[in-house]
């Protein structure tokens, strides 16, 4: 093996110890992956690589149930929220990230923006999303939780495996093994 990618995929481990690199996973189970499609989903969070069990929000510039779900216990869970990819408001800013942290989230897809990325990129918490934009949402208590959403090709269906690193978002309905 390669010294220097030893090295970054060492420090990439001590990142978050649980992680698996999505091109070994998908090449070890072909038949058990669902593999995102590449819509512009971007790094903002302080690690890179993450993993979980999914638990959803679809909520439409409105991030009431975010906040309501992130102030659940995360412990091995990724939050993947469905903004419907609007790009008009925040649905994750810098005090929901700290809350994430608080409660042992692993990381946080958002199919729409988030705010705060200077201090996002600082927690130790896995943050996806389309783009970046100063504008916080309206608190309206609208939304659902806990059911599938469907974009970049795929599900998300939750009590499902979601894997996240710079290669892309793979899904499984169960924990994938080399």
């Amino acid at each position: 093996m390669n010294p220097v990618w030893d090295d970054i995929y060492n420090n990439q481990e001590k990142q978050n110890h649980m992680s698996l690199l999505t091109t070994d996973l998908c090449d070890a189970n072909p038949d058990k992956v669902n593999v995102a499609l590449p819509i512009g989903l971007k790094h903002y969070g302080g690690n890179s690589m993450f993993n979980g069990t999914i638990h959803t929000v679809k909520c439409h510039e409105d991030n009431s149930l975010v906040r309501t779900a992130l102030e659940g216990d995360g412990t091995g869970k990724v939050l993947v929220v469905d903004g419907g990819g609007s790009l008009r408001c925040a649905l994750l800013g810098d005090m929901l990230g700290e809350l994430a942290v608080k409660n042992k989230w692993n990381g946080v897809i958002v199919y729409g923006c988030i705010r705060d990325s200077v201090a996002m990129g600082k927690l130790p918490l896995g943050v996806m999303a389309l783009a970046t934009i100063p504008l916080k949402s309206n608190k309206r208590n609208e939304g659902q939780e806990n059911m599938a959403l469907h974009f970049a090709g795929i599900s998300f269906v939750p009590g499902h495996v979601l894997y996240a690193d710079e290669d892309g978002i793979i899904t499984s309905a169960a924990a994938l093994t080399l």
